[in-house]
């Protein structure tokens, strides 16, 4: 351990990468003075997500910050949420594979690893200033975005629960002042030999402008992509992944003297092929080989709609944000990921939700000050369905939850002097979820989104066991923070104390009924629900910059104690498939360090560099995690699931001046760690080192430009779980489950990621 942390504050010292990039314009000056170029987007790093009454510089904010304005992701090729993976330390923003679309986020560590929506994230994203109730929807492709900011370690006062692992905050474009368009087309695939799936094709447009001149403006934009399938599958030959998503957005924003009202609507639609699951009993982790003989499917349909009001009055501004979403899905999945129908399974969800942020920002000579209320409703409801052919009867059950949140908050920062300041924080909620869970059992055909799941009674098919339960719980706290700021010579260093709760709740999965009224309950004191995870983080940290911004370096160190840690365990079993139930099953230490940094060593030529590295560990169990029968030792020595030890990497940007015209190239690689996916360490996903690469060419037709790019480069395999199942013993089978055993285990679901992509892309703006 000692040694590791050695190694670990060395790397950090010496490390370089990319510090984000601007959220919007801090400061006009600033952005004068630079060179005028693709690379001036990097100089200038201002973020909102400290909810001030300005935009901060980045290198101002005592906090660990990654984010992009649109002009970086634009160099950096963002498509989608996940692709952020590659830019920021300790940062893992996966979709968990088994349903499209699902966020899998995992942030110093702090993750999850499942898909049942009524698991709350560790990993907050919010869209224009509204929170995403649960992790459905929100890994899809993205356009016409302003800005993105990721936030690195526990932000419980400002953006409440669900965040100790961190935020993901997004921010669409808004109506300009000027008449402006932008329009994309691109396609991108496979294209290697050995006869992988077709091509992706992606359009779409953005216009806006004023209606009435500074008074009304709008914004409408369009998003089409057709993906082919990049997958073979080798059941029947046929493409696999093919999906068709389309996104209508529009936006409209008044300003009447001291009031900006801004109200966006987005409609969002997608559908395809299931997972691309690999079964490890049969094919060799190391290829892209499956063949499954149900080819499945899903279906999302999302509304998400935004008013903002922004209000100066006195010494601050007035900001409120309501919010709405209302998300429906449908699933159909090979869960034993072979040829034959061993386990199948299909689903349905719906997710509604209202929410409404007050807060007053303001400014004093001394003191930055913002306080606020919250209030969050949301309604879930979720059916499960396994077609199981050795089971007595089909398996249906599921939950459906209201969930209720209120809280308040303050934050401010006090300048001592000059350059030392004492930052406080304090955040009270108190949140209300009142759920009707019935066991995913064999049982006559129910929908529980159209309430024909029985939560009483006994089960027709298993004489004595009962259909379900009905139950409510609450919850209330207190989040605070404590911290010091010291600036100087363009410099900070930082330190804080910080603490976040993610929300107890229920499990809308219970398919080993005896396991869970015989062990889960007695383990929770008979409680039907799974207790809250609290989490304390102690950071110390730096930034770095030099008067004329060419070289920055940021790093951080960190402590995380997580006190009754919530975990998915998945246990394979028959006749259930895979038996998964939520409970606190330990308290774990997580150690970390960071850096960050750029280097501009012309006005053309900019180098990056990130790493990471943690060292994790349980510090009590108090379950079984190990699958051995005891609680013991063995437990301890597990490592903690969606922990990579370390990630790197590393990047550089190149812009050529033609005349008439520029080339902008940019080669990016990250390395992630092997890191356990399950608590028993049977499943595990390999490490991975992601090379992208891209390059542009602004044509000398103002407006034009031309790209070609790469992804994924090496041709890596990844796997958005490697769930262990009772069955499929093949080649490559051993028999036995062995924590991080190179050989696979006798079964797995392991849905798999695209590998190499090369595309082509044409844009045009006006």
């Amino acid at each position: 351990m000692t040694s590791l942390r050695a190694v670990a504050l060395l790397g950090a010292g010496m490390a370089l990468t990319p510090q984000a990039v601007a959220a919007q314009d801090a400061d006009e000056q600033d952005a004068a003075e630079t060179s005028g170029g693709a690379l001036d987007a990097f100089d200038v790093i201002v973020v909102t997500g400290t909810k001030s009454r300005n935009a901060e510089d980045v290198q101002d904010v005592p906090l660990a910050v990654t984010a992009f304005n649109s002009e970086s992701l634009e160099a950096l090729k963002v498509r989608d949420v996940q692709s952020l993976t590659y830019s920021a330390p300790n940062v893992s923003l996966d979709q968990i594979g088994t349903s499209r679309g699902t966020a899998n986020f995992s942030i110093r560590g702090l993750g999850i690893n499942s898909s049942i929506p009524s698991i709350d994230p560790t990993v907050g994203v919010f869209v224009d200033g509204v929170y995403l109730g649960f992790n459905g929807g929100v890994v899809f492709d993205l356009f016409d975005l302003d800005s993105v900011e990721i936030l690195r370690g526990p932000q419980g006062v400002l953006f409440g629960r669900n965040v100790t692992g961190g935020a993901v905050i997004l921010n669409t474009g808004n109506p300009t002042e000027e008449f402006e368009g932008k329009f994309r087309a691109a396609v991108d695939g496979p294209f290697v030999d050995g006869g992988r799936g077709g091509a992706n094709y992606t359009v779409s447009g953005v216009v806006s402008g004023p209606i009435v001149e500074d008074t009304l403006l709008f914004k409408l934009g369009a998003y089409y992509n057709k993906d082919d399938g990049y997958f073979i599958n080798q059941f029947d030959g046929s493409n696999h992944g093919q999906a068709e998503t389309k996104i209508l957005r529009g936006a409209l924003e008044g300003r009447f003297g001291d009031l900006t009202i801004t109200g966006k609507l987005d409609y969002f639609e997608s559908d395809g092929d299931g997972p691309s699951a690999q079964n490890r009993g049969v094919f060799s982790r190391e290829t892209f080989d499956f063949a499954i003989d149900n080819p499945g499917g899903y279906a999302n349909e999302i509304w998400t709609g935004s008013v903002k009001a922004e209000l100066d009055v006195g010494p601050g501004t007035l900001t409120n944000i309501f919010g709405y979403r209302k998300y429906d899905a449908t699933t159909d999945a090979d869960i034993d990921a072979l040829p034959v129908f061993v386990f199948h399974s299909n689903t349905e969800t719906e997710q509604e939700q209202i929410s409404n942020e007050l807060r007053y920002a303001m400014d004093f000579d001394n003191l930055k000050l913002t306080l606020g209320g919250f209030y969050f409703d949301q309604s879930i409801a979720y059916t499960e369905n396994r077609l199981i052919p050795s089971a007595p009867a089909t398996f249906w059950g599921g939950g459906a939850q209201d969930h209720e949140v209120i809280g308040a908050f303050v934050s401010g920062q006090y300048y001592l002097t000059d350059s030392l300041s004492a930052i406080a924080g304090i955040r009270w909620s108190r949140e209300e979820k009142d759920a009707l869970v019935t066991y995913v059992r064999p049982r006559p055909q129910c929908s529980v989104i159209q309430g024909t799941c029985p939560t009483t009674g006994t089960n027709p098919f298993i004489p004595g066991e009962s259909n379900g339960f009905a139950d409510d719980e609450s919850w209330s706290n207190w989040s605070p923070k404590l911290g010091l700021q010291y600036e100087f010579d363009n410099s900070q260093i930082y330190t804080h104390w910080t603490r976040g709760y993610r929300s107890g709740g229920y499990n809308f999965r219970i398919t080993n009924v005896a396991l869970f009224e015989n062990v889960v309950l007695p383990a929770t004191g008979g409680n039907f629900s799974f207790d809250e995870e609290k989490v304390d983080n102690y950071e110390i940290g730096g930034k770095f910059q030099t008067f004329d911004r060419s070289f920055t370096l940021n790093a951080a160190a960190y402590v995380t104690k997580i006190n009754d840690m919530q975990r998915e365990v998945n246990q394979s079993s028959i006749p259930e498939g895979v038996s998964q139930f939520i409970l606190n099953t330990a308290d774990a230490t997580i150690f970390g360090v960071e850096a960050e940094a750029r280097m501009r060593v012309s006005d053309s030529l900019l180098f990056t560099a990130n790493i990471g590295v943690i060292d994790a560990n349980y510090d009590e169990v108090r379950f079984d995690i190990s699958s051995d029968g005891v609680i013991d030792g063995a437990d301890e020595a597990l490592s903690l699931p969606r922990v990579p030890p370390v990630t790197w990497g590393a990047g550089v940007i190149h812009e050529m001046d033609l005349g008439t015209g520029s080339l902008v190239s940019r080669i990016n690689l990250q390395f992630k760690d092997e890191f356990a996916y399950t608590d028993n360490n049977f499943g595990y996903i390999q490490d991975s080192t992601n090379l992208d690469a891209n390059v542009t060419w602004n044509t000398p037709l103002e407006g034009l430009s031309l790209s070609v790019y790469g992804k994924n480069l090496l041709d890596q395999v990844q796997a958005g779980g490697d769930t262990q199942l009772p069955f499929g013993a093949g080649a490559f089978s051993n028999g036995v489950n062995r924590p991080f055993d190179p050989s696979p285990a006798a079964g797995t679901f392991s849905p798999l990621a695209k590998g190499r992509q090369i595309g082509m892309e044409a844009t045009f703006s006006f």
